[in-house]
């Protein structure tokens, strides 16, 4: 059974004298998705990147396993199974998008064949323009050249921050159905989005934090539906607009 199952206990990160995760409690078991929603600065993108293995938290617990596997795998080695876009694309501007891809692949020893690589540029939407180099893209093209680079390895565990971000429609209708895909498929989604429609068409469940605390859980069923997430966030708001007016 392939997968990675994530684990995180008690999760806290203190930057100075910021806390920016206060004691936060999840699991991704293999093959799920999980949508984290919440206002700027509510911990989100420092959860995911703890979640990447890029960052430790300041204090608590968290693992990750490789489906029925009792040892947790360093950090080092679950970045082979993680694809992780965040905020910076990572990409190379003087670099064609398929050399970009090419060098990617390297990295974690995959194929490199044009047939490989075309595989996962077509579904993008990114053939036409493969040997265009990465610098000339719009905010679309380069964002889903950086889900590309994210799956090259074909990971075990997607985490994504923001990546709807200053996408068309039509930019995010291509996106939204490769992660579609790649769900059927049996990866983990881990979904960093402002957006509740997205969350709710790419993610089983979803988390909602506030302040680095987590404020709501929401489970597949009448919890997790459009209407109830917009009231969550938007009791958050306005527990934001009366803290800064008191």
């Amino acid at each position: 059974m392939r997968g990675v199952r994530l684990e995180g206990v008690g999760l806290e990160k203190r930057f100075g004298r910021v806390a920016a995760l206060r004691g936060v409690d999840l699991e991704v078991r293999p093959g799920e998705s999980l949508a984290v929603l919440g206002a700027n600065g509510a911990g989100k993108s420092t959860l995911l990147r703890i979640l990447a293995g890029l960052s430790r938290p300041s204090a608590g617990r968290f693992e990750a396993h490789l489906a029925d596997a009792a040892d947790p795998l360093s950090r080092e080695r679950l970045r082979g199974h993680v694809g992780y876009v965040g905020h910076a694309s990572l990409l190379y501007g003087e670099l064609t998008a398929r050399e970009n891809l090419a060098f990617a692949a390297r990295l974690h020893g995959a194929g490199t064949t044009d047939d490989a690589l075309d595989s996962i540029l077509g579904p993008l939407g990114l053939l036409d323009v493969a040997d265009r180099r990465a610098g000339t893209f719009s905010r679309g093209m380069t964002q889903r050249l950086a889900i590309a680079r994210a799956i090259v390895h074909d990971p075990d565990v997607l985490l994504l921050d923001e990546p709807f971000t200053g996408l068309d429609e039509v930019s995010a209708r291509r996106l939204s159905g490769r992660l579609g895909a790649l769900r059927e498929r049996g990866h983990s989604l881990v979904l960093i989005t402002h957006d509740p429609r997205r969350a709710i068409e790419l993610a089983e469940r979803g988390l909602v934090l506030h302040r680095g605390r987590v404020r709501a859980r929401l489970s597949a069923g009448a919890d997790f539906e459009l209407e109830a997430l917009r009231e969550i966030l938007a009791r958050l708001g306005r527990e934001e607009e009366a803290d800064r007016a008191a």
